[in-house]
Protein backbone atom coordinates (compact mmCIF):
# COMPACT_ATOMS: atom_id res chain seq x y z
CA UNK A 1 0.00 0.00 0.00
CA UNK A 2 1.15 3.68 -0.83
CA UNK A 3 0.80 6.90 1.14
CA UNK A 4 0.46 9.64 -1.25
CA UNK A 5 0.11 12.88 0.86
CA UNK A 6 -1.80 16.76 -0.20
CA UNK A 7 0.95 17.45 -2.10
CA UNK A 8 1.80 14.85 -3.84
CA UNK A 9 4.86 13.08 -2.09
CA UNK A 10 4.59 10.41 -0.55
CA UNK A 11 6.07 9.48 2.92
CA UNK A 12 7.86 5.94 4.11
CA UNK A 13 8.93 5.73 7.44
CA UNK A 14 12.38 5.02 6.33
CA UNK A 15 12.73 8.09 4.80
CA UNK A 16 14.51 11.28 5.72
CA UNK A 17 15.48 14.82 4.47
CA UNK A 18 19.41 16.02 6.32
CA UNK A 19 20.55 19.28 5.49
CA UNK A 20 23.88 21.03 6.79
CA UNK A 21 24.79 24.54 5.96
CA UNK A 22 26.67 27.17 7.81
CA UNK A 23 28.07 30.90 6.50
CA UNK A 24 24.93 31.98 4.49
CA UNK A 25 23.29 29.25 5.83
CA UNK A 26 20.50 30.80 7.99
CA UNK A 27 18.99 32.86 4.96
CA UNK A 28 19.45 29.95 2.84
CA UNK A 29 17.40 27.78 5.11
CA UNK A 30 15.00 30.11 5.50
CA UNK A 31 14.63 30.46 1.56
CA UNK A 32 14.62 26.79 1.49
CA UNK A 33 12.28 25.69 4.28
CA UNK A 34 9.79 28.59 3.53
CA UNK A 35 9.53 26.66 -0.10
CA UNK A 36 8.92 23.43 1.25
CA UNK A 37 5.41 21.71 1.44
CA UNK A 38 4.47 20.41 4.94
CA UNK A 39 3.68 16.68 4.14
CA UNK A 40 7.24 15.45 3.79
CA UNK A 41 9.45 13.01 5.44
CA UNK A 42 11.56 14.34 8.46
CA UNK A 43 13.90 17.16 8.18
CA UNK A 44 17.42 17.08 10.27
CA UNK A 45 19.07 20.31 10.20
CA UNK A 46 23.12 21.13 11.19
CA UNK A 47 23.48 24.85 10.91
CA UNK A 48 26.91 25.97 12.71
CA UNK A 49 25.18 28.56 15.05
CA UNK A 50 26.61 28.80 18.34
CA UNK A 51 24.88 28.53 21.46
CA UNK A 52 21.92 30.28 22.11
CA UNK A 53 20.90 31.18 18.86
CA UNK A 54 19.33 27.89 17.57
CA UNK A 55 15.95 28.03 19.44
CA UNK A 56 14.94 31.74 18.74
CA UNK A 57 16.09 30.62 14.90
CA UNK A 58 13.65 28.20 14.88
CA UNK A 59 11.04 29.89 16.54
CA UNK A 60 11.42 32.34 13.71
CA UNK A 61 11.02 30.02 10.90
CA UNK A 62 7.96 27.79 12.60
CA UNK A 63 6.43 30.94 12.14
CA UNK A 64 7.15 31.47 8.08
CA UNK A 65 7.18 27.67 7.03
CA UNK A 66 4.51 24.85 5.94
CA UNK A 67 6.62 22.80 7.82
CA UNK A 68 6.74 22.60 11.86
CA UNK A 69 10.58 24.07 12.67
CA UNK A 70 12.22 23.19 16.46
CA UNK A 71 15.10 22.85 18.15
CA UNK A 72 16.13 19.08 18.10
CA UNK A 73 15.59 17.85 21.89
CA UNK A 74 17.43 14.43 22.64
CA UNK A 75 15.30 10.94 22.10
CA UNK A 76 12.38 12.88 20.79
CA UNK A 77 10.64 10.96 17.77
CA UNK A 78 10.80 12.41 14.26
CA UNK A 79 8.10 13.37 12.42
CA UNK A 80 7.08 14.12 9.07
CA UNK A 81 6.18 17.63 8.25
CA UNK A 82 8.68 18.37 10.80
CA UNK A 83 11.78 19.74 10.76
CA UNK A 84 14.40 19.31 13.51
CA UNK A 85 17.79 21.91 14.10
CA UNK A 86 20.67 20.96 16.02
CA UNK A 87 21.05 23.47 19.02
CA UNK A 88 24.43 25.28 19.10
CA UNK A 89 27.27 23.48 20.94
CA UNK A 90 25.41 20.18 20.26
CA UNK A 91 25.95 17.17 17.87
CA UNK A 92 22.82 16.45 15.87
CA UNK A 93 22.50 12.63 15.44
CA UNK A 94 20.44 10.12 14.13
CA UNK A 95 18.41 6.53 15.83
CA UNK A 96 16.46 4.30 14.98
CA UNK A 97 13.11 3.70 16.38
CA UNK A 98 10.51 1.46 15.91
CA UNK A 99 8.58 4.38 14.34
CA UNK A 100 11.10 5.63 12.12
CA UNK A 101 14.03 7.98 13.87
CA UNK A 102 14.78 9.52 16.64
CA UNK A 103 16.86 12.69 17.64
CA UNK A 104 19.92 12.21 19.27
CA UNK A 105 21.78 14.84 20.85
CA UNK A 106 25.59 14.48 21.62
CA UNK A 107 28.08 16.65 23.96
CA UNK A 108 31.28 14.58 22.49
CA UNK A 109 34.12 16.56 20.75
CA UNK A 110 33.92 19.07 18.05
CA UNK A 111 34.33 17.55 14.49
CA UNK A 112 35.99 19.42 12.04
CA UNK A 113 36.28 21.72 14.67
CA UNK A 114 32.53 22.44 14.96
CA UNK A 115 29.93 21.48 17.07
CA UNK A 116 27.38 21.08 15.88
CA UNK A 117 29.19 19.21 12.97
CA UNK A 118 27.34 18.51 9.57
CA UNK A 119 29.90 15.40 9.58
CA UNK A 120 28.14 14.12 12.52
CA UNK A 121 24.41 14.59 10.82
CA UNK A 122 25.35 13.10 7.60
CA UNK A 123 27.13 10.14 8.76
CA UNK A 124 24.50 9.13 11.22
CA UNK A 125 22.00 9.43 8.27
CA UNK A 126 24.43 7.73 5.96
CA UNK A 127 24.21 4.43 8.45
CA UNK A 128 20.24 4.18 9.33
CA UNK A 129 18.93 5.91 6.13
CA UNK A 130 21.08 4.96 2.82
CA UNK A 131 18.70 4.54 0.15
CA UNK A 132 15.99 6.66 2.19
CA UNK A 133 17.63 9.73 2.73
CA UNK A 134 18.24 12.98 0.96
CA UNK A 135 21.13 14.82 1.89
CA UNK A 136 21.38 18.40 1.33
CA UNK A 137 24.66 20.90 1.25
CA UNK A 138 24.14 24.47 1.46
CA UNK A 139 26.21 27.32 2.03
CA UNK A 140 29.56 27.59 3.83
CA UNK A 141 32.59 27.73 5.08
CA UNK A 142 34.96 25.12 5.02
CA UNK A 143 34.82 21.20 4.23
CA UNK A 144 32.55 19.96 7.20
CA UNK A 145 30.00 17.52 6.37
CA UNK A 146 31.96 16.66 2.47
CA UNK A 147 33.21 13.28 3.45
CA UNK A 148 30.13 12.06 5.08
CA UNK A 149 27.79 13.72 2.12
CA UNK A 150 30.25 10.78 -0.05
CA UNK A 151 29.43 7.91 2.86
CA UNK A 152 25.74 9.07 2.36
CA UNK A 153 25.73 8.42 -1.30
CA UNK A 154 27.79 5.21 -1.18
CA UNK A 155 24.58 4.03 1.01
CA UNK A 156 22.29 4.88 -1.33
CA UNK A 157 21.05 8.45 -0.41
CA UNK A 158 20.07 11.29 -3.49
CA UNK A 159 22.41 14.52 -2.84
CA UNK A 160 21.65 18.23 -3.55
CA UNK A 161 24.22 20.66 -3.04
CA UNK A 162 23.54 24.60 -3.80
CA UNK A 163 25.82 26.20 -6.68
CA UNK A 164 28.86 28.70 -6.31
CA UNK A 165 26.45 31.26 -7.83
CA UNK A 166 23.87 31.41 -5.10
CA UNK A 167 26.13 30.00 -2.38
CA UNK A 168 27.57 33.15 0.13
CA UNK A 169 30.33 31.27 0.90
CA UNK A 170 31.19 27.80 -1.86
CA UNK A 171 33.15 26.08 0.65
CA UNK A 172 31.12 23.09 1.88
CA UNK A 173 29.60 22.40 -1.26
CA UNK A 174 32.54 23.14 -3.55
CA UNK A 175 34.07 20.30 -1.62
CA UNK A 176 31.70 17.73 -2.09
CA UNK A 177 31.42 18.14 -5.28
CA UNK A 178 34.65 17.59 -5.62
CA UNK A 179 34.72 14.87 -4.04
CA UNK A 180 32.14 13.52 -6.43
CA UNK A 181 28.87 13.22 -3.64
CA UNK A 182 26.46 15.25 -5.16
CA UNK A 183 24.23 13.82 -7.81
CA UNK A 184 22.79 17.36 -8.99
CA UNK A 185 24.29 20.94 -8.18
CA UNK A 186 20.82 23.67 -7.47
CA UNK A 187 20.98 27.23 -7.49
CA UNK A 188 19.30 28.00 -4.29
CA UNK A 189 15.79 29.42 -5.72
CA UNK A 190 15.17 26.25 -7.19
CA UNK A 191 16.43 23.87 -4.03
CA UNK A 192 13.51 23.34 -2.48
CA UNK A 193 11.41 22.08 -5.91
CA UNK A 194 14.63 19.58 -6.19
CA UNK A 195 14.28 18.03 -2.51
CA UNK A 196 10.71 17.26 -3.16
CA UNK A 197 12.16 15.56 -6.69
CA UNK A 198 14.64 13.90 -4.97
CA UNK A 199 12.15 12.65 -2.24
CA UNK A 200 9.95 11.11 -4.91
CA UNK A 201 12.81 9.58 -5.93
CA UNK A 202 13.96 7.46 -3.39
CA UNK A 203 10.80 6.41 -2.78
CA UNK A 204 10.56 4.91 -5.68
CA UNK A 205 13.17 3.30 -5.73
CA UNK A 206 12.27 1.92 -1.96
CA UNK A 207 9.29 0.35 -2.98
CA UNK A 208 10.68 -0.90 -6.17
CA UNK A 209 12.87 -2.97 -4.21
CA UNK A 210 10.83 -3.55 -1.05
CA UNK A 211 7.57 -3.75 0.57
CA UNK A 212 5.88 -2.55 3.40
CA UNK A 213 5.53 -0.35 6.71
CA UNK A 214 4.44 3.12 5.23
CA UNK A 215 4.06 6.22 6.75
CA UNK A 216 0.69 7.12 7.01
CA UNK A 217 -0.52 11.03 6.89
CA UNK A 218 -1.62 11.45 10.48
CA UNK A 219 -3.81 14.72 11.57
CA UNK A 220 -1.20 17.17 12.80
CA UNK A 221 1.90 16.16 11.62
CA UNK A 222 2.06 18.91 9.26
CA UNK A 223 -0.11 22.70 9.18
CA UNK A 224 -2.71 22.58 7.75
Amino acid sequence: MTSVLASGVPVDRRMLIVIGASTGGTEALRDVLTALPADLPPVAITQHMPPGFTRSFAERLDKQCALHVKEAVDGERMLPGHAYIAPGDTHLSIRASTFGYMAQLLDTEPVNRHRPSVEVLFLSASRLAGPGCVGVMLTGMGKDGAQAMLALRQAGSYNLAQDEATSVVFGMPREAIALGAAHEVVPLPQMAARIVAAVRHQYTALTSKHSGDMFFSMPGTGRG
